[in-house]
């Protein structure tokens, strides 16, 4: 896979924000000549300048075999350079040591024949763009490196419609708002996401509220920037984190089969070839509307 960048840090700190990997598997990659910059080893202290190359190859030890699925997708559009599909709950995005089957990738791979772009490597064919696990909504996939690259730009100059819905602990008295606050790594346990100055890269949400239910609000969340956990991370820190979720929430659903109550459900993006403006949205699943019903009826 590989990235162009965007600012000056150092090069092992950057690839831990972009490829959520330890500081010890890049250590390793790097040792092993499997990260290089500008087609060169480097060193895990180098400092990026703007716009340096980064290559990372895939580690020979780690490769995972992933196979053709024949998973149903639910596919919004499709042509020859591009689709959108709307994920549902419950289902990964891409393969990981020990969760190499039944992801959307999987899917992809056969839906497509396994013509997808392999910017992203061999584990993330087609993949611009990722959503957890347990949120569900549109995604962009590429079929070309080309495409890829165009969709990529978009996302990187903010200029990719992305808005959520999301179901939120308690009242938001406000009718619109923006959070404005850098995301890193969390100090105290690194399979979370945290609001700091250290480590961090600036995040933007906008809110708006849709309706307010007795002990819960429907808002919905427009991204400008897409750090990871972003939505859930910055509604954590607001005080009014997602409902059901399993890392940033408090109030848990009876049903736990059902991932967080967060929705992705609008994506509009410039064609890169046809070069048109393209808008799609999805209504959330039947199970997130009943769990919407019950918030609303709730005295």
């Amino acid at each position: 896979m590989k990235f162009i960048s965007d600012e000056k840090i150092r090069i092992d700190k950057y690839l831990i924000q972009k490829l959520e990997f330890s500081r010890s598997k890049i250590q390793r990659l790097i040792d092993s000549n499997h990260i290089l910059v500008n087609n060169k080893p480097t060193k895990n202290n180098y400092i990026l300048h703007l716009n340096d190359e980064i290559t990372v190859q895939e580690d020979d030890t780690e490769k995972l075999d992933i196979q053709p699925e024949a998973i149903p997708l639910d596919i919004y559009y499709e042509d020859d350079y591009l689709l959108v599909v709307n994920k549902p709950s419950g289902m990964v995005v891409h393969p990981a040591p020990g969760n190499h089957e039944k992801t959307l990738v999987n899917a992809l791979m056969h839906h497509c024949n396994n013509k997808l772009s392999g910017i992203n490597g061999e584990i993330r064919p087609g993949i611009v763009h990722r959503i957890d696990k347990d949120t569900s909504g549109l995604l962009l996939v590429a079929k070309t490196d080309e495409v890829h690259n165009d969709l990529a730009n978009q996302i990187s100059k903010k200029t990719v419609t992305r808005k959520y819905l999301a179901l939120v602990e308690g009242t938001i008295h406000e009718d619109t708002a923006t959070i404005d606050a850098p995301i890193g790594r969390d100090l105290n346990n690194r399979k979370k996401m945290a609001v700091t100055n250290i480590n961090s890269k600036n995040a933007i949400t906008h809110l708006k509220i849709l309706e307010r239910y007795p002990k819960a609000t429907l808002i919905e969340c427009r991204l400008e920037t897409g750090r990871t956990h972003q939505i859930r991370v910055h509604l954590n820190y607001i005080g009014h984190p997602v409902i059901n979720d399993p890392v940033y929430g408090h109030k848990k659903l009876d049903d736990k089969e059902f991932g967080q109550m967060l929705h992705a459900k609008t994506l509009g993006f410039i064609h890169p070839v046809t070069k048109k403006y393209l808008e799609f949205s999805a209504e959330p699943p039947a199970k997130f509307q009943e769990i919407l019903e019950k918030y609303k009826n709730e005295v």
